[in-house]
Protein backbone atom coordinates (compact mmCIF):
# COMPACT_ATOMS: atom_id res chain seq x y z
CA UNK A 1 0.00 0.00 0.00
CA UNK A 2 2.88 2.36 0.91
CA UNK A 3 4.62 1.77 -2.44
CA UNK A 4 1.40 2.59 -4.33
CA UNK A 5 1.03 5.85 -2.42
CA UNK A 6 4.61 6.86 -3.28
CA UNK A 7 3.91 6.31 -6.97
CA UNK A 8 1.07 8.84 -6.92
CA UNK A 9 1.63 12.46 -7.85
CA UNK A 10 0.75 15.16 -5.32
CA UNK A 11 -2.66 15.81 -6.88
CA UNK A 12 -3.42 12.12 -7.25
CA UNK A 13 -2.44 11.46 -3.65
CA UNK A 14 -4.66 14.28 -2.34
CA UNK A 15 -7.62 12.95 -4.31
CA UNK A 16 -6.94 9.35 -3.25
CA UNK A 17 -6.77 10.32 0.43
CA UNK A 18 -10.08 12.22 0.27
CA UNK A 19 -11.81 9.39 -1.60
CA UNK A 20 -10.51 6.87 0.96
CA UNK A 21 -11.87 9.03 3.77
CA UNK A 22 -15.29 9.30 2.09
CA UNK A 23 -15.51 5.50 1.76
CA UNK A 24 -13.75 4.15 4.86
CA UNK A 25 -13.61 6.71 7.66
CA UNK A 26 -16.56 6.98 10.11
CA UNK A 27 -15.93 10.76 10.46
CA UNK A 28 -17.97 10.75 13.66
CA UNK A 29 -16.29 13.88 15.06
CA UNK A 30 -16.98 15.81 11.83
CA UNK A 31 -20.63 14.78 11.77
CA UNK A 32 -20.94 15.71 15.44
CA UNK A 33 -19.42 19.14 14.85
CA UNK A 34 -21.77 19.91 11.95
CA UNK A 35 -25.29 18.69 12.89
CA UNK A 36 -26.72 19.86 9.56
CA UNK A 37 -24.60 17.24 7.76
CA UNK A 38 -25.56 13.63 7.28
CA UNK A 39 -23.22 10.87 6.06
CA UNK A 40 -24.40 11.07 2.44
CA UNK A 41 -23.90 14.83 2.21
CA UNK A 42 -20.46 14.65 3.82
CA UNK A 43 -19.45 11.96 1.32
CA UNK A 44 -20.47 14.25 -1.57
CA UNK A 45 -18.41 17.10 -0.11
CA UNK A 46 -15.34 14.88 0.09
CA UNK A 47 -15.90 13.54 -3.43
CA UNK A 48 -16.13 17.09 -4.80
CA UNK A 49 -12.98 18.06 -2.91
CA UNK A 50 -11.19 15.00 -4.30
CA UNK A 51 -12.20 15.91 -7.86
CA UNK A 52 -11.04 19.49 -7.32
CA UNK A 53 -7.71 18.31 -5.85
CA UNK A 54 -7.11 16.09 -8.88
CA UNK A 55 -8.15 18.82 -11.30
CA UNK A 56 -10.86 16.51 -12.64
CA UNK A 57 -14.04 18.54 -12.22
CA UNK A 58 -16.47 17.35 -14.85
CA UNK A 59 -14.51 14.12 -15.43
CA UNK A 60 -14.63 10.69 -13.83
CA UNK A 61 -17.52 10.03 -11.47
CA UNK A 62 -20.36 12.48 -12.08
CA UNK A 63 -21.08 14.94 -9.30
CA UNK A 64 -24.26 16.91 -8.88
CA UNK A 65 -24.09 20.52 -10.03
CA UNK A 66 -23.91 23.20 -7.37
CA UNK A 67 -26.84 25.59 -7.76
CA UNK A 68 -26.38 28.91 -5.97
CA UNK A 69 -30.03 29.99 -5.83
CA UNK A 70 -33.38 28.33 -6.53
CA UNK A 71 -37.06 29.05 -6.49
CA UNK A 72 -38.78 26.27 -4.57
CA UNK A 73 -42.43 25.66 -5.44
CA UNK A 74 -44.05 23.38 -2.85
CA UNK A 75 -47.54 21.97 -2.41
CA UNK A 76 -49.53 19.22 -0.77
CA UNK A 77 -52.77 17.48 -1.66
CA UNK A 78 -55.19 15.41 0.41
CA UNK A 79 -58.28 13.81 -1.11
CA UNK A 80 -60.46 14.17 1.91
CA UNK A 81 -59.16 15.85 5.03
CA UNK A 82 -57.67 13.58 6.18
CA UNK A 83 -57.47 11.39 3.11
CA UNK A 84 -54.99 9.93 0.66
CA UNK A 85 -52.26 12.55 0.49
CA UNK A 86 -49.18 13.48 -1.49
CA UNK A 87 -46.47 16.11 -1.32
CA UNK A 88 -44.73 17.80 -4.21
CA UNK A 89 -41.86 20.19 -4.82
CA UNK A 90 -40.24 21.69 -7.90
CA UNK A 91 -36.86 23.42 -7.81
CA UNK A 92 -36.23 26.01 -10.51
CA UNK A 93 -33.14 28.08 -11.31
CA UNK A 94 -33.60 31.87 -11.69
CA UNK A 95 -33.24 31.34 -15.47
CA UNK A 96 -36.38 29.17 -15.42
CA UNK A 97 -34.51 25.87 -15.87
CA UNK A 98 -36.09 23.10 -13.76
CA UNK A 99 -33.49 21.57 -11.44
CA UNK A 100 -35.65 18.78 -9.99
CA UNK A 101 -39.22 17.59 -9.46
CA UNK A 102 -40.02 15.58 -6.34
CA UNK A 103 -43.16 13.82 -5.19
CA UNK A 104 -43.94 11.59 -2.22
CA UNK A 105 -47.01 9.54 -1.36
CA UNK A 106 -47.95 10.11 2.29
CA UNK A 107 -50.74 7.61 2.88
CA UNK A 108 -53.66 9.05 4.86
CA UNK A 109 -52.86 12.56 6.08
CA UNK A 110 -54.34 16.04 6.34
CA UNK A 111 -53.88 18.73 3.73
CA UNK A 112 -51.77 20.86 6.08
CA UNK A 113 -49.46 17.92 6.81
CA UNK A 114 -49.05 17.40 3.06
CA UNK A 115 -48.25 21.10 2.55
CA UNK A 116 -45.45 20.95 5.09
CA UNK A 117 -44.08 17.74 3.60
CA UNK A 118 -43.92 19.35 0.16
CA UNK A 119 -41.83 22.15 1.62
CA UNK A 120 -39.54 19.71 3.47
CA UNK A 121 -38.99 17.62 0.34
CA UNK A 122 -37.85 20.71 -1.52
CA UNK A 123 -35.65 22.05 1.28
CA UNK A 124 -33.93 18.70 1.77
CA UNK A 125 -33.20 18.46 -1.95
CA UNK A 126 -31.92 22.05 -2.07
CA UNK A 127 -29.57 21.23 0.81
CA UNK A 128 -28.30 18.14 -1.03
CA UNK A 129 -27.49 20.38 -4.01
CA UNK A 130 -25.57 22.83 -1.76
CA UNK A 131 -27.96 25.64 -2.66
CA UNK A 132 -27.17 28.88 -0.81
CA UNK A 133 -30.39 30.88 -1.31
CA UNK A 134 -33.96 29.62 -1.49
CA UNK A 135 -37.10 31.52 -2.44
CA UNK A 136 -40.11 29.45 -1.34
CA UNK A 137 -43.39 29.79 -3.25
CA UNK A 138 -46.43 28.11 -1.69
CA UNK A 139 -50.20 28.62 -1.69
CA UNK A 140 -50.72 27.60 1.96
CA UNK A 141 -51.26 30.79 3.95
CA UNK A 142 -51.42 28.80 7.19
CA UNK A 143 -48.00 27.22 6.69
CA UNK A 144 -46.32 30.44 5.57
CA UNK A 145 -47.78 32.45 8.43
CA UNK A 146 -46.72 29.82 10.94
CA UNK A 147 -43.20 29.80 9.54
CA UNK A 148 -43.16 33.59 9.53
CA UNK A 149 -44.16 33.69 13.20
CA UNK A 150 -47.60 35.23 12.66
CA UNK A 151 -49.54 32.10 13.64
CA UNK A 152 -48.81 29.63 16.42
CA UNK A 153 -48.45 25.93 15.63
CA UNK A 154 -51.01 24.21 17.85
CA UNK A 155 -51.25 20.91 15.97
CA UNK A 156 -49.11 18.15 17.49
CA UNK A 157 -48.76 16.49 14.06
CA UNK A 158 -47.51 19.69 12.41
CA UNK A 159 -45.14 20.78 15.18
CA UNK A 160 -42.25 18.40 14.24
CA UNK A 161 -42.56 19.39 10.56
CA UNK A 162 -42.55 23.07 11.46
CA UNK A 163 -39.45 22.60 13.62
CA UNK A 164 -37.64 20.66 10.89
CA UNK A 165 -38.43 23.40 8.38
CA UNK A 166 -36.98 26.08 10.69
CA UNK A 167 -33.91 23.92 11.23
CA UNK A 168 -33.44 23.47 7.47
CA UNK A 169 -33.72 27.24 6.96
CA UNK A 170 -30.47 27.53 8.95
CA UNK A 171 -28.64 25.52 6.27
CA UNK A 172 -29.08 28.37 3.77
CA UNK A 173 -27.67 31.86 3.64
CA UNK A 174 -31.07 33.31 2.76
CA UNK A 175 -34.65 32.03 2.73
CA UNK A 176 -37.58 34.08 1.46
CA UNK A 177 -41.22 32.97 1.84
CA UNK A 178 -43.73 34.04 -0.80
CA UNK A 179 -47.46 33.30 -0.90
CA UNK A 180 -48.79 32.65 -4.41
CA UNK A 181 -52.28 31.83 -5.66
CA UNK A 182 -52.94 28.20 -6.49
CA UNK A 183 -52.82 28.81 -10.25
CA UNK A 184 -49.22 29.99 -9.96
CA UNK A 185 -48.23 26.80 -8.16
CA UNK A 186 -49.42 24.28 -10.73
CA UNK A 187 -46.11 22.43 -11.16
CA UNK A 188 -45.88 21.55 -7.45
CA UNK A 189 -49.61 20.77 -7.32
CA UNK A 190 -49.14 18.38 -10.23
CA UNK A 191 -46.31 16.60 -8.40
CA UNK A 192 -48.33 16.21 -5.20
CA UNK A 193 -51.24 14.70 -7.13
CA UNK A 194 -48.92 12.47 -9.15
CA UNK A 195 -47.51 11.23 -5.85
CA UNK A 196 -51.01 10.03 -4.90
CA UNK A 197 -51.90 8.59 -8.30
CA UNK A 198 -48.57 6.85 -8.88
CA UNK A 199 -47.72 6.10 -5.22
CA UNK A 200 -44.34 7.82 -5.64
Amino acid sequence: MASKSKALSGRELSGAVLRFMSREEPLVATLGAFPQLDRARLKKILERAAAAAEGLEGQGEPTEPVVARVRLYSDGAARGNPGLAGAGAVLVEPSGQVVDRIGKFLGTQTNNYAEYMGLLLGLRRARELSVREVEVFADSELMLRQLGGRYQVKSTSLRPLYEEALSLFNDFERVKLVHVPREMNRAADEMSNRAIDERL
